[in-house]
């Protein structure tokens, strides 16, 4: 009888040890917003951190991760900045101090994305594909809006959003600007890969 009852007790004192074990092996993160990878574009005035939207523009989310693991986006340049709606870069073309004529008309060669038009709202910090006439027409260029631009929803596919350095969106989209919206000063960026 003491026998049974301390071997009642000691099983259920290791499995009364073992139970946080359990408790954390269910807590373990789950694929989802938190383990997904993440950008941080790098520039002289400091990082933004870009989160994806893959639920909603999972072809968008790809080509961008893609470009900037194979380093298409490294030493491009923000070519494109408005004070008050938006900044604009991912041209391969301004790479080049003598093609400043053809500065937003680059792209990877042959590439093409389908329209993601999403529910996104173009809100304060949204990252979206720039794109011709036609809305099947994104390849790498990109901007970000530094205001409510909601007129550009459903017209734009947006694919993610700054989490962190706002701020650094903001001091570009101030830069002193010539002809084009382009700034005087060149902002070239690296953009990373960042897997959590």
């Amino acid at each position: 009888m003491r026998y049974a009852l301390a071997s009642i007790v000691f099983t259920m004192l290791v499995l009364g040890a073992m139970s946080p074990l359990w408790a954390a092996d269910d807590k373990k993160p789950m694929r989802g917003e938190h383990m997904s990878p993440h950008a941080i574009i790098k520039t002289k005035v400091g990082e933004m951190e870009i989160q994806f939207f893959p639920d909603v523009a999972p072809k968008h989310v790809e080509n961008f991760i893609s470009l900037a693991k194979s380093g298409f986006y490294n030493g491009t340049i923000f070519h494109r900045v408005i004070p008050g709606f938006m900044i604009q870069g991912g041209d391969p073309n301004t790479k080049d101090l003598n093609k400043t004529s053809e500065y937003g008309m680059g792209g990877p060669p042959g590439a093409k994305l389908k329209a993601e038009f999403n529910d996104k709202p173009h809100k304060r910090g949204v990252v979206s594909m720039a794109r011709s006439g036609h809305p099947d027409s994104a390849g790498s260029q990109f901007f970000i809006v530094v205001k409510d631009s909601n007129f550009l929803d459903r017209q734009y596919t947006a694919f993610g959003e700054v989490t962190k350095g706002m701020e650094v969106a903001d001091q570009i989209a101030s830069a002193p600007r010539g002809s084009n919206d382009l700034p005087k000063e060149r902002i070239e960026m690296t953009v990373t890969i960042v897997e959590k």
